[in-house]
Protein backbone atom coordinates (compact mmCIF):
# COMPACT_ATOMS: atom_id res chain seq x y z
CA UNK A 1 0.00 0.00 0.00
CA UNK A 2 1.18 3.50 0.00
CA UNK A 3 2.11 5.54 2.51
CA UNK A 4 0.41 9.09 2.78
CA UNK A 5 4.11 10.76 4.14
CA UNK A 6 5.80 9.89 1.08
CA UNK A 7 3.57 11.34 -2.08
CA UNK A 8 4.49 14.88 -3.39
CA UNK A 9 1.54 17.24 -3.73
CA UNK A 10 1.69 18.17 -7.44
CA UNK A 11 -0.39 21.86 -7.96
CA UNK A 12 -3.49 21.75 -10.37
CA UNK A 13 -4.16 24.04 -12.85
CA UNK A 14 -6.55 26.35 -12.57
CA UNK A 15 -10.31 25.20 -13.19
CA UNK A 16 -11.15 27.79 -15.59
CA UNK A 17 -8.00 26.46 -17.59
CA UNK A 18 -9.43 22.60 -18.72
CA UNK A 19 -6.63 20.34 -18.60
CA UNK A 20 -3.15 20.86 -18.11
CA UNK A 21 -2.34 21.02 -21.99
CA UNK A 22 -5.12 24.01 -22.27
CA UNK A 23 -3.48 26.21 -19.90
CA UNK A 24 -1.63 28.48 -21.76
CA UNK A 25 -3.55 30.63 -24.34
CA UNK A 26 -1.98 29.76 -27.69
CA UNK A 27 -3.22 32.98 -30.05
CA UNK A 28 -1.03 34.92 -31.40
CA UNK A 29 -1.48 37.38 -34.60
CA UNK A 30 0.09 36.13 -37.16
CA UNK A 31 2.33 38.89 -38.92
CA UNK A 32 1.40 38.77 -42.96
CA UNK A 33 -2.55 39.37 -43.76
CA UNK A 34 -4.53 36.37 -42.79
CA UNK A 35 -7.95 34.43 -42.97
CA UNK A 36 -10.21 33.56 -40.47
CA UNK A 37 -12.08 30.56 -39.82
CA UNK A 38 -14.12 29.10 -36.35
CA UNK A 39 -13.88 25.88 -35.83
CA UNK A 40 -16.02 23.55 -33.81
CA UNK A 41 -14.74 20.41 -31.47
CA UNK A 42 -11.44 21.30 -30.10
CA UNK A 43 -10.79 20.77 -26.74
CA UNK A 44 -7.25 20.71 -25.62
CA UNK A 45 -4.05 21.81 -26.61
CA UNK A 46 -3.36 18.70 -28.74
CA UNK A 47 -6.53 19.31 -30.80
CA UNK A 48 -5.13 22.84 -31.61
CA UNK A 49 -1.84 21.31 -32.58
CA UNK A 50 -3.49 18.82 -34.76
CA UNK A 51 -5.38 21.18 -36.78
CA UNK A 52 -2.11 23.25 -36.77
CA UNK A 53 0.07 21.00 -38.56
CA UNK A 54 -2.55 19.98 -40.59
CA UNK A 55 -2.75 23.29 -42.35
CA UNK A 56 0.78 24.31 -41.84
CA UNK A 57 1.28 21.50 -44.28
CA UNK A 58 -0.56 22.88 -46.82
CA UNK A 59 1.27 25.10 -49.41
CA UNK A 60 0.89 28.62 -49.65
CA UNK A 61 0.60 28.73 -45.38
CA UNK A 62 3.34 30.80 -43.77
CA UNK A 63 1.52 30.87 -40.14
CA UNK A 64 -1.78 29.58 -38.24
CA UNK A 65 -2.24 31.26 -34.56
CA UNK A 66 -5.16 29.54 -32.86
CA UNK A 67 -6.92 31.12 -30.21
CA UNK A 68 -8.35 27.72 -28.57
CA UNK A 69 -11.98 27.84 -26.57
CA UNK A 70 -12.45 24.18 -25.28
CA UNK A 71 -15.56 22.96 -25.66
CA UNK A 72 -16.52 26.36 -27.56
CA UNK A 73 -16.20 27.61 -30.89
CA UNK A 74 -12.04 28.87 -31.52
CA UNK A 75 -11.02 30.87 -33.81
CA UNK A 76 -8.17 29.95 -35.87
CA UNK A 77 -6.02 32.43 -38.12
CA UNK A 78 -4.18 31.55 -41.38
CA UNK A 79 -1.54 33.70 -42.76
CA UNK A 80 -0.25 33.27 -46.65
CA UNK A 81 -2.02 32.42 -49.74
CA UNK A 82 -3.34 29.04 -48.53
CA UNK A 83 -6.96 29.29 -50.70
CA UNK A 84 -9.39 28.29 -48.00
CA UNK A 85 -11.41 25.65 -49.43
CA UNK A 86 -7.58 23.93 -48.75
CA UNK A 87 -7.94 24.82 -45.18
CA UNK A 88 -11.41 23.58 -44.76
CA UNK A 89 -10.72 20.29 -46.20
CA UNK A 90 -7.35 20.09 -43.82
CA UNK A 91 -9.32 21.08 -41.00
CA UNK A 92 -12.30 18.27 -41.77
CA UNK A 93 -9.22 15.48 -42.68
CA UNK A 94 -8.17 16.35 -39.07
CA UNK A 95 -11.21 15.70 -38.03
CA UNK A 96 -12.83 19.18 -36.76
CA UNK A 97 -15.59 21.64 -38.01
CA UNK A 98 -15.14 24.93 -39.74
CA UNK A 99 -17.91 26.53 -38.71
CA UNK A 100 -19.69 29.26 -41.35
CA UNK A 101 -18.61 29.93 -45.04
Amino acid sequence: MFESGNRTELPLAPSRAGCSCCAANVFSQPTSSAAEFTLEGLTCRHCSQTVEEAVLALEGVDSVAIELVPGGLSRVLVGGKAAGAAVRQAVLSAGYVVIGK
